[in-house]
C-alpha cells in the first residue's frame, strides 16, 4: 500500500521524536505499515538513531542494514559512521570494499570517515590507498577531504605528505591552517609551525590556540606566553584550550604573577571554572608555590574528578605534605572515586619527599592488591626512593630485578637512575658501580657517568673520578648543561650553567662568592659533589 503524504509526514515526526529504542521500533513498525520500509531516507534515519552512542544499539543498526536490498550512498555513509564510533574498523574497510565491488562511488562524507578509520588502524598504507581513491576521482583538491587527508597524514607523522595535500588545495581554508601547526608541533618542529602561523592570511583564534598549544608541547613556554601576549592586541579572545596551555605555561615558568592576572581576567570574561580549568589553576598555583590558594580553590569546587583529585595530591606532594597527601588520598576515597596509576605516583612522591618510607610500603601494598594496578617505571622510582630513605638500598636492588620482562628498557633504566642516585647519596660506593654499570647497558645517559664520579670525587677515588670522566669523552657522551629560571618584577631570568652572558652576572657573581664564604665560615662544602668540567 503506498504512503499517503500526510502518513509519511506522521511516521516522519515519529522517528525524530524517538527517545529509546522501543519507541524506535514502534515507530519503524509504523513506518513499514505506512510503506515507508524501504525509503531510503527513512532507513537513515533508523540507521542514525542506532548508531547513537546515547543509544548503544549497534547490532540492531547491522541487522537492519543486512536486509537493505539497495542501500544508497547516504545509508552506506550512516553505517560507516555507526561503525567508526564503536570502533569496529574491520567492517568499515570491508563496507567500503563492498562499496567499490558493486561500482558505487564514495563522496565527501564516505572518505573523511574511512581516513579517521585508517587512522585509528594505525595504518600509513591504507591511508594511502584512500588517498590514491581520492586522486582518482579528483576530490584531492576538495577542502573537506583535503582537511582529512592532512589530518590522517599528520596522525602518522608524515608532514611531508600533508604539506602536499595542502598546496594541493585550491584555497586552504582557516582549519587547514591550524592542522599543519598542530601536525609540525606534534612531530617537535616548531620553526615550521611558526612559519605557517605566520604565513596564513586569516589568524583566528583557532590557529593562535594551535600554535600556543604547539609551544607548550615544544617547552617553549616563554614563547608560549609571548603568543598570548600578541592575542590581546586582536578581537580574538582566549577559550578554555588557550587558558589551560597558558596556565601550563606559567606553572612550569613559576610565572605567579602572570597566573593570577590570568585567573583574573577569566573572571573578568565571566568565563566558567570548568573542572579541566579549575585543576589548570589548581596546578599552576601548586608549581608556583601557592598550595594554599591552590587548596582553597580545590575545597571551593562543587564537582571534581580522577584528575583534579591527582593535581591537588601531587602539589601537597612536591610541598613535603607527605601526610596531607595522603589525608587526601583517603578522602578521594570516601567520595567514591577509583584512584589510577597516576594517584599511586603522586601519593608515593609525596611519602618520599617526606621520609614517610613505611607509609609508603604500605600505599604500595594497597596499590598492588586492593587495585590491582601493575608498578610501572614512575612508581618503581618512587619505590626506590622510599626504600633509600629506609636505608634499604639491596633490597632496592632486589626489586628491580624483578621487574617485570614487558617493560622496556628505558622503564628499566629509570628505576636503575633512580638506585644509582640513592647510592651515591649514602655513599654506597660499591653498590652504585652494578647500578651505573647495568645503566650504562641501557641508555648512554650522562646522569650515570656523572653521578658516578662524584661519588668517586667525595669518597676520595679521584683516579675513578677521572677514569669515568675519561669514559665520557671517548664514548661521546656530552653533559647537558643545567638551566633554571626565575621571574622578577615581570621579566624571566634564564641562567645556563657555564653560562655569563646575564648583564647581572658580575653582581650574582659577588652575592653567590660572600654565600659560599659564609658556609664555609660555618662549616658547609657548598659543593659536595660537583663534577669536575675539565
Amino acid at each position: 500500500m503506498p504512503a499517503t503524504r500526510s502518513s509519511s509526514g506522521r511516521c516522519l515526526h515519529l522517528l525524530e521524536k524517538c527517545k529509546s529504542m522501543k519507541q524506535l521500533k514502534q515507530a519503524h513498525a509504523q513506518a513499514i505499515a505506512c510503506g515507508l520500509g524501504n525509503n531510503s531516507f527513512t532507513l537513515s534515519r533508523i540507521l542514525a538513531f542506532c548508531s547513537d552512542p546515547n543509544h548503544a544499539s549497534l547490532s540492531h543498526a547491522w541487522k537492519i542494514f543486512q536486509h537493505i536490498q539497495q542501500p544508497t550512498i547516504c545509508i552506506y555513509n550512516t553505517m560507516i559512521k555507526a561503525l567508526l564510533l564503536k570502533g569496529e574498523l574491520f567492517n568499515i574497510f570491508n563496507l567500503y570494499s563492498t562499496m567499490l565491488q558493486k561500482g558505487m562511488y564514495p563522496d565527501t562524507y564516505t572518505l573523511p570517515y574511512v581516513l579517521k578509520a585508517c587512522v585509528k588502524f594505525e595504518s600509513c598504507l591504507l591511508g594511502e590507498l584512500v588517498h590514491v581513491y581520492c586522486l582518482k576521482l579528483g576530490f584531492s583538491v576538495n577542502a573537506v577531504v583535503g582537511n582529512s587527508l592532512i589530518l590522517m597524514y599528520c596522525g602518522f607523522c608524515n608532514m611531508r605528505a600533508a604539506r602536499y595535500v595542502f598546496d594541493e588545495i585550491p584555497g586552504p581554508c582557516v582549519v587547514s591552517w591550524t592542522l599543519m601547526i598542530s601536525g609540525f608541533a606534534k612531530v617537535g618542529d616548531i620553526e615550521s609551525a611558526r612559519l605557517f602561523f605566520d604565513g596564513a592570511p586569516r589568524k583566528d583564534r583557532g590557529i593562535c590556540g594551535a600554535m600556543i598549544s604547539g609551544y607548550v608541547q615544544n617547552n617553549c613556554f616563554k614563547e608560549c606566553l609571548y603568543m598570548f601576549s600578541m592575542i590581546q592586541l586582536t578581537d580574538n579572545v582566549p577559550d578554555e584550550g588557550i587558558f589551560l596551555s597558558i596556565l601550563c605555561a606559567c606553572a612550569q615558568l613559576g610565572a605567579l604573577d602572570t597566573g593570577i592576572w590570568i585567573h583574573r581576567y577569566m573572571d573578568r570574561l565571566g568565563l566558567p571554572l570548568t573542572i579541566r580549568l579549575s585543576t589548570g589553576l589548581i596546578d599552576m598555583y601548586a608549581k608556583c608555590g601557592n598550595v594554599d590558594l591552590a587548596k582553597s580553590l580545590f575545597d571551593e569546587m562543587p564537582q571534581r574528578d580522577t584528575v583534579c583529585w591527582n593535581v591537588m595530591i601531587s602539589g601537597l606532594a612536591m610541598h613535603g605534605d607527605g601526610e596531607g597527601a595522603i589525608n587526601l588520598f583517603l578522602k578521594m576515597e570516601e567520595a567514591g572515586f577509583k584512584p589510577d596509576d597516576v594517584t599511586f605516583i603522586a601519593i608515593l612522591s609525596a611519602c618520599s619527599y617526606s621520609g614517610m618510607a613505611y607509609e609508603g610500603l604500605r600505599v604500595l601494598d594497597r596499590m598492588c592488591n586492593v587495585y590491582n594496578i601493575e608498578p610501572k617505571s614512575e612508581h618503581y622510582g618512587c619505590i626506590i626512593g622510599l626504600l633509600n630513605q629506609a636505608g634499604l638500598l639491596h633490597e632496592a636492588k632486589d626489586i628491580i630485578e624483578r621487574m617485570p620482562t614487558s617493560s622496556s628498557s628505558s622503564e628499566e633504566a629509570v628505576a636503575w637512575r633512580a638506585l644509582l642516585s640513592a647510592c651515591c647519596n649514602q655513599g654506597q660506593a660499591q653498590l652504585a658501580e652494578v647500578a651505573a654499570k647495568r645503566l650504562l647497558q641501557l641508555e648512554l645517559h650522562s646522569g650515570a657517568y656523572a653521578l658516578l664520579s662524584n661519588l668517586y670525587a667525595a669518597t676520595g677515588k679521584y683516579d675513578d673520578s677521572k677514569r669515568i670522566k675519561k669514559m665520557m669523552r671517548n664514548r661521546g657522551v656530552n653533559k647537558l648543561p643545567g638551566c633554571s629560571s626565575i621571574k622578577i618584577n615581570g621579566i624571566i631570568h634564564e641562567f645556563v650553567a657555564g653560562e655569563k652572558n646575564h648583564k647581572q652576572i658580575a653582581d650574582i657573581d659577588l652575592v653567590m662568592e660572600k654565600m659560599n664564604r659564609e658556609l664555609k665560615f660555618l662549616g658547609c662544602n657548598p659543593y659536595p659533589l660537583l663534577i669536575d668540567q675539565t
